[in-house]
């Protein structure tokens, strides 16, 4: 038993954890905490952010990196209620996280006391568990059933509010030790089915995503699906969860998903669903399966109980650990199955929607992704927040090994940079590259101050077509020539670049680009490619005229 403060027993609890980094603002009701981590500031590093949002997205990307909980810290009130996005990316990610709040004094409660909020109802639709720490001696006991709420099953985000006065009360608490997530296997008999239900099928599909997978997961069902040459999809975000130049990769299953992909997922006998929710995003608006029992035979195969039947009904359902799964999956031959050529056939349709297409006006952003593909290291890693421009980023850019994708499966806007300033941090010997639309840059672009503190040396790409171009996609589908609310007067971005001290350049034509790269890398700082986009391309394929029918 060691007598220490709340907030001490607090930055133990993290250290025995192996917290090496959290993410926030500081603020006047966790001045405890940060004073603490003074004496730890050799363990952890506390990376001061400008804003609640961006802190927590960069807690975010740090769980998805990792695998193990991102550490965020906010003030009360408008702290929390920033903070919120990222939480609510992290739960519908299913990324481990843990949002540490400071609270009003206790004998303050219930007063409507200056910031005050009710934590456990604000929060109570967004994460796994939220609770309020009252007695210092509890603290340990808290983290690490914070640690292991966020790991286990499901990943997903866990809310701690700390009232300030506990946090400098002291009291006797013994240490926790390093909590490990709980590994469920899937059982034999599930296997055995899986195998023969397998071999019984003429068109399978291997589809996989979701969260509480790490790098030999990944080499596990590689070995699965090649050793029984199934063709391989990823969900919505989740594209490098397969090595997308393999042979038998199809491509990535979710919003408007190349229609030939979409027709085999809809046409195999057999879905093997390794990892994913099944949520909207990634069944195409529910529409690539019928609910709620599936036209094709579905094995769903999840770590968290409650997913499995939440939509749709599988023919066999199993509750496993990822890693666990995908391990025993590999033992499984299927000798001259039925199926053979069909992973290669998609392959080449895969290949075929991912060449570069044409574009009658403003920079080909198709081209642009396809030669950044060819440009960078396998291990780079591309981050990005949501809009139309995230569609020519996915389509076109090639991920080649795991955990070089790192986006919101949200949709989350202004992801991209906190992210990319994020993963720069953890893996400084990496390239990593933040690509943004306008819109979605501006509301995380105040990170910049945080890359050039921290000497995070990411390049940022963004694509300035002067609107929100996805809401003015559907404004014109459904209300031709009735603009309202998407067009944006946008500030120089590459003057705004250099004022945070960011190397910065402009390019006009997709032929500017490897060589506005290659500027940007030897600038050996944080730096900007500004990219003049046109309103009117809007997607891969697509023009405004075409969707607003006028062309």
């Amino acid at each position: 038993m060691i007598e220490r403060s709340g907030a001490q027993h607090l930055v133990d609890a993290l250290v025995a954890q192996g917290t090496d980094l959290a993410f926030g603002v500081p603020g006047e009701s966790y001045l405890a905490v940060l004073d603490a981590l003074v004496d730890d500031g050799d363990r952890i590093r506390f990376i001061t952010c400008r804003h609640e949002a961006g802190a927590a997205n960069m807690a975010e990307a740090y769980g998805k990196m990792t695998g193990r909980p991102g550490i965020c810290m906010v003030t009360r009130g408008p702290g929390a209620t920033h903070a919120a996005i990222g939480v609510h990316t992290a739960m519908q990610d299913s990324t481990p996280m843990i949002l540490l709040i400071g609270q009003v004094a206790r004998n303050m409660r219930e007063r409507e006391a200056f910031q005050e909020i009710e934590y456990r109802r604000f929060f109570a639709d967004q994460c796994k568990w939220v609770a309020e720490i009252d007695d210092p001696a509890r603290v340990p006991e808290f983290m690490a059933r914070a640690y292991a709420t966020a790991m286990n099953g499901r990943p997903g985000p866990v809310v701690l509010a700390l009232p300030e006065d506990m946090l400098v009360e002291t009291a006797e608490a013994a240490p926790v030790p390093r909590v490990e997530p709980a590994r469920a296997a899937p059982s034999k008999d599930a296997i055995a089915e899986i195998k023969a239900r397998l071999e019984a099928a003429e068109r399978p599909f291997l589809l996989l995503g979701g969260g509480g997978w790490d790098a030999a997961a990944v080499n596990d069902a590689r070995l699965f699906a090649e050793r029984n040459g199934l063709p391989v999809g990823c969900t919505f975000r989740a594209k490098d969860y397969y090595d997308n130049t393999r042979p038998n990769y199809t491509g990535d299953v979710g919003i408007a998903p190349n229609p030939k992909l979409a027709a085999r997922v809809r046409d195999s006998d057999l879905v093997i669903a390794l990892g994913p929710r099944l949520g909207e995003m990634t069944t195409s608006g529910y529409t690539l399966f019928e609910a709620p029992v599936p036209r094709q035979s579905l094995i769903h195969i999840h770590p968290g109980a409650e997913e499995l039947g939440r939509v749709f009904q599988p023919a066999l359902a199993v509750n496993a650990s990822i890693g666990e799964a995908a391990r025993m999956l590999k033992s499984i031959r299927v000798e001259n199955p039925a199926w053979a050529g069909q992973a290669e056939a998609a392959h080449a349709e895969f290949e075929a929607f991912s060449t570069p297409v044409e574009v009658e006006r403003g920079v080909n952003l198709s081209k642009v992704f396809a030669e950044l593909s060819g440009l960078v290291k396998k291990d780079a890693i591309v981050t990005n927040g949501a809009g139309n421009y995230a569609a020519w980023l996915h389509r076109f850019f090639k991920h080649r090994s795991y955990r070089t994708q790192l986006a919101p499966t949200s949709g989350a806007m202004g992801y991209g940079v906190p992210a990319g300033v994020a993963a720069k941090i953890m893996a400084p010997e990496r390239e990593v590259i933040s690509v943004n639309g306008d819109g979605c840059f501006l509301m995380c672009g105040q990170e910049l101050a945080t890359a050039m503190h921290y000497g995070a040396n990411v390049i940022f790409i963004v694509v300035d077509n002067g609107a929100y171009g996805t809401i003015r996609m559907h404004q014109e589908r459904e209300d031709p020539n009735r603009v309202s609310g998407t067009d944006l007067t946008n500030p120089d971005f590459k003057k705004f670049a250099e004022s945070f001290g960011l190397y910065a350049t402009t390019i006009e034509h997709e032929d500017e680009f490897g060589a506005a790269f290659k500027r940007a890398r030897r600038a050996k700082r944080p730096a900007m490619i500004v990219i003049r986009g046109d309103i009117e391309t809007i997607a891969p394929g697509r023009t405004l005229s075409q969707v607003r029918g006028t062309a």
